[in-house]
Parts: structure tokens; C-alpha cells; sequence
């Protein structure tokens, strides 16, 4: 088959999305099929060219384009395949206030926030410390920020260009732990305990040795069971389709507060979605093979 694999493009998580198309390239390689790399920084109307050659198409972009659903909408209107959310699932998902109001609505826990439009930014101020600071459509925890204080506060709005919206969100104490999806089935959990800072950070999760990752999670079977069926309704709730990664912040107390949903999870060496897929029993030609099968069953709708 005939495959056009997209990746690249112009956000910041540029470099990830490289670094993950090289494994599927060989993947793709090695499950017999032809592969054409398109970097979306070659703009739509190449892609529009190049993919009306292919049969299908795998879509390993993160951040803007790509999680926004624009590259989905032009291949739906081409009537390409391609594996993951379609473009109204993969909005809802990567902008962070509209998903958790979404998740609010539908009874599912996750942290306080607001809105923080760029605008308000220089005004911003915070009275119970301490809090998160984040960009609302960003992701690899890029941009991120944990205020415990007024001088960190002050240091965030000097760095923060301007533009952007954040979502300021309550800070809540636990482990990060993040659970994935596969067609319908959720995948064993993974527990994150980083290396090289205080949380999940970049570096945590692109470097190798980054951060400790157990899986299947050491946590007790209720936890598990919670964090499977939340991850699944999220999954749901969004309208999302073939896989999704949604992570977490576990209480002591073993409460579960649903952070974030992830449409196109990355797809590095070090990355969460093939390990919890390993544990499940699917190597990686495997996963990949699966998520083919996905998109073309559902045609990109």
C-alpha cells in the first residue's frame, strides 16, 4: 500500500514529530509497505498533491497544524484514510479549556482552571498558590509553568510571548500517571516518576533515561479500573477515534484528576503509547499495523 506519512511541520514540537516519523518510516518499511515522508512545512497544497497518490495516510504531527484537525479536514475532503481523530475531535482535544469543560460536563474530575486570554496576561494576578500555568493549545509540556509564588509569576509573564493564551489550573499533589487507548480497548496505565526535574517536563519525556515509567502501574485494581474507564470516556466524549493518551494526577488518597487528552500521542523509542501497547502484547510494527487497520475501517471519518 501505498502510504504518505506526514510529519514535521512549523509548531515547536517540530523536532519530536521528526524523531517519531523515522520509527514509523522503518515500521511501515518493514510491514511491506510504500513509503512518501511529507514535511508540512512544504504547506497544504503539496500536501494536497502528493497525498491524492497514496492510499492511505498516517499523520504524526504535534501541536498546530496537525492536533487542530486541518490536516484531517483536507484529507477527509480528498477522501484519504488516515489513522486518529478526526477534525472535530482533534480540536476539541487540544484546546485544553474547551476539553475540560467538556470532561466537566460530563461528570468526569479534572483540576480547576480558567481561561487566561492573552490580553489579561499582564494583569494576570493569583491569590492561593500554588498553580499551574500552561499554554491552552500547546503540548510535550512546552511552555508550562508551576507557580508557588508572586516572583514566579513575574517570571512567567517576562518569558511568555506574546499572543498566546494559557489556562491557569488549580496545582493538585499526586503522582502523573497517563493512560492510553487503543480502537476501544484502554491500554494497561503507566505510572511517570521523572528524572531530571520536578515533573513530567520536556526533557523528562524526550531524553532517554528521562523519567522512571512503570507499566503495567504498581497501583492498587481500583485505580487501574478508574483510570481505564476515564481514559475511555474521554476517548468517547471527544469523539476521538483508533487511540488516544490521556494523562493524569493520582492523589495519595488514589483520586484520579483527568489533566488532558492526546490525539496523536507520540510515537519516539521513548514514548508512552508504544510502551503501554508492548505491555498489551503489540510490538511495534504491530501497533502501527493496527492503527492502518483503524483508519481504513473507519475512512478518515
Amino acid at each position: 500500500m501505498r502510504v504518505i506519512l506526514i510529519a514535521g511541520g512549523w509548531s515547536n514540537e517540530r523536532e519530536v514529530s521528526l524523531k517519531g516519523a523515522r520509527q514509523i518510516h522503518a515500521a511501515l518499511e518493514e510491514l511491506g509497505h510504500s513509503v512518501q515522508p511529507f514535511d508540512l512545512n512544504d504547506g497544504f497544497q503539496e500536501l494536497a498533491r502528493q497525498a491524492e497518490k497514496t492510499d492511505f495516510a498516517f499523520i504524526n504531527l504535534h501541536g498546530m497544524p496537525g492536533e487542530d484537525g486541518c490536516v484531517q479536514a483536507l484529507l477527509q475532503t480528498m477522501q484519504i484514510p488516515f489513522q486518529g481523530a478526526g477534525p472535530r475531535g482533534s480540536l476539541l482535544a487540544l484546546n485544553k479549556a474547551l476539553s475540560k469543560q467538556v470532561y466537566r460536563n460530563n461528570g468526569l474530575t479534572t483540576p480547576g482552571w480558567r481561561l487566561v486570554p492573552p490580553e489579561a496576561m499582564s494583569t494576570l494576578a493569583i491569590e492561593n498558590y500554588p498553580r499551574i500555568l500552561k499554554p491552552n493549545t500547546g503540548g510535550s509540556s512546552l511552555g508550562l509553568y508551576i507557580l508557588k509564588d508572586d516572583s514566579d509569576l513575574k517570571e512567567a509573564k517576562q518569558s511568555i510571548l506574546p499572543g498566546r493564551e494559557f489556562i491557569l489550573e488549580e496545582y493538585v499533589r499526586g503522582e502523573e500517571m497517563t493512560c492510553a487507548v487503543l480502537g476501544e480497548t484502554p491500554l494497561p496505565p503507566i505510572l511517570i516518576r521523572p528524572r531530571k526535574g520536578t515533573f513530567f517536563d520536556y526533557k523528562s519525556k524526550y531524553e532517554q533515561n528521562g523519567a522512571e515509567e512503570l507499566c503495567p502501574a504498581p497501583v492498587e485494581r481500583e485505580i487501574t479500573h478508574d483510570l481505564q474507564e476515564t481514559a475511555l470516556r474521554a476517548h468517547k466524549i471527544l469523539g476521538l477515534k483508533d487511540y488516544s493518551r490521556s494523562d493524569f494526577i493520582v492523589e495519595s488518597g488514589g483520586k484520579c484528576h483527568l489533566l488532558e487528552t492526546n490525539t496523536l500521542p507520540g510515537m519516539t523509542e521513548t514514548s508512552l503509547v508504544p510502551r503501554a501497547a508492548a505491555a498489551a502484547g503489540w510490538d511495534f510494527p504491530g501497533l502501527i499495523r493496527e492503527l492502518i487497520r483503524l483508519g481504513l475501517e473507519s475512512k478518515g471519518e
